[in-house]
């Protein structure tokens, strides 16, 4: 009976799985406990920083586009057989586009940060990448590299590929589940717990971080992260049962099982844990408020840089000075003319008074006294007349009297 009890025991040992707190985050009721960081996790972004929500992570919002978000464990993962499963869920208007990255990747934070599988250079380790590629609603293809080679600036970074499935994922309604599970002897990848590929040529390292990475297109899909779980079953780095997992029976058998700890070294534990809990959220408030202090720095900066330009572009205050001085100069002097334009505008209208008025008798005047007089002329054209019909006569008579030529 005993050996029974032991088999089963041991069975049940060898099958559970232990979640590892410091590479996860979701399995509580809250990601966050002061919604402002994630505990043993690091939130970065460009363009925006991802929003931090009681249930979930927005790594890219629904409005604007042409954004990236990014979260980094800060814990290694030392077990070399794990498993991991991330919840997720992709919505967006019918063209949009983007893609989510799920990284174990050496020092991911520094040399990949929110890079995608499009922009990141060379980086050692996996990576999932969820997007659109293939024209079927979208897929789930596997990457890998040892750090030899740049991804940004290869020709074909598609033909890279080691495994791939097609998984629509936009727009369902529903929580997506992206599994991968690292063994001694097989390497696995599950979409919404069916296989979507595997392989037994790839073992990957210990000491590798988790990240997740996510970038949206000038038309953008919203990418949530809800749960990230890291279970292992190696019994040095346990530190939660899996829950649904069957506890070993509550019987024991009847052998002596030594002497149980004092209740000081029951507690040890509990006080390793607060203050592990304590040190990681020290560390992700350090990591936020050095990023704050970044963008404060750059927000200075770029304020300094416009101030530069408006004190180039504005003149000086001698120069407002000196202009202000002629202006007035110009009024004093528009002041002591005002009384001579005074007296120019009388004389004007005077002037143009008298011209009405007294030039139509004027001229009236002019010409009663010099026109020429009318008995006058009448004299003189009777005598042009006369003086004509007595040429005319003349010529007559002597055209008469004279000899007449006949042929």
């Amino acid at each position: 009976m005993h050996f029974l009890y032991y088999i089963s025991l041991l069975a049940a040992s060898a099958s559970a799985q232990y979640l590892i707190e410091s590479s996860s985050f979701g399995h509580n009721d809250k990601i966050s406990p002061n919604n402002f960081a994630i505990p043993g996790w690091h939130i970065s972004g460009e363009g925006q920083v991802p929003q931090l929500l009681s249930d979930k992570v927005v790594l890219t919002p629904p409005y604007p586009g042409n954004t990236r978000g990014a979260l980094w464990a800060e814990a290694q993962v030392s077990p070399s057989e794990w498993s991991a499963q991330l919840e997720f869920r992709a919505t967006g208007p019918e063209r949009g586009g983007g893609n989510l990255q799920l990284w174990y990747a050496k020092d991911g934070r520094m040399n990949i940060r929110a890079s995608s599988i499009y922009t990141v250079g060379t980086f050692d380790g996996i990576v999932l990448v969820i997007d659109p590629y293939g024209g079927k609603g979208g897929g789930v293809r596997g990457f890998m590299n040892d750090g030899s080679l740049d991804y940004k600036t290869y020709h074909s970074v598609d033909s890279l590929a080691f495994g791939h499935c097609d998984y629509s994922y936009r727009n369902l309604g529903r929580l997506s589940k992206l599994g991968i599970k690292q063994e001694e002897s097989m390497f696995e990848v599950t979409v919404d717990d069916k296989l979507c590929f595997s392989t037994d040529k790839i073992k990957l390292p210990s000491d590798y971080y988790f990240g997740l990475t996510a970038a949206s297109a000038e038309t953008p899909d919203s990418f949530e992260a809800y749960k990230f779980n890291l279970f292992t079953s190696s019994s040095i780095t346990r530190e939660e049962p899996r829950r649904g997992e069957q506890s070993p029976p509550a019987q024991r058998p009847n052998v002596n099982v030594g002497t149980p700890p004092n209740n000081q070294e029951a507690s040890a534990p509990s006080y390793d844990a607060h203050f592990n809990d304590l040190q990681n959220r020290l560390q992700t408030m350090a990591n936020s408020m050095e990023d704050l202090f970044r963008e404060v720095k750059g927000l200075a900066e770029k304020s300094e840089g416009r101030h530069q330009e408006l004190s180039r572009n504005v003149m000086s205050a001698d120069r407002l000075n000196a202009m202000d001085s002629r202006l007035q100069g110009i009024e004093k002097t528009m002041r002591d003319y005002q009384g001579q334009f005074s007296s120019l505008q009388g004389i004007f209208k005077d002037s143009h008074s008298s011209l009405v008025e007294g030039l139509p008798k004027t001229m009236g005047d002019i010409i009663t006294t010099n026109g020429p007089r009318m008995g006058l002329l009448l004299f003189i054209f009777i005598v042009v007349q006369v003086l004509l019909a007595a040429s005319y006569i003349v010529y007559k008579r002597r055209s008469k009297g004279g000899p007449k030529k006949y042929l």
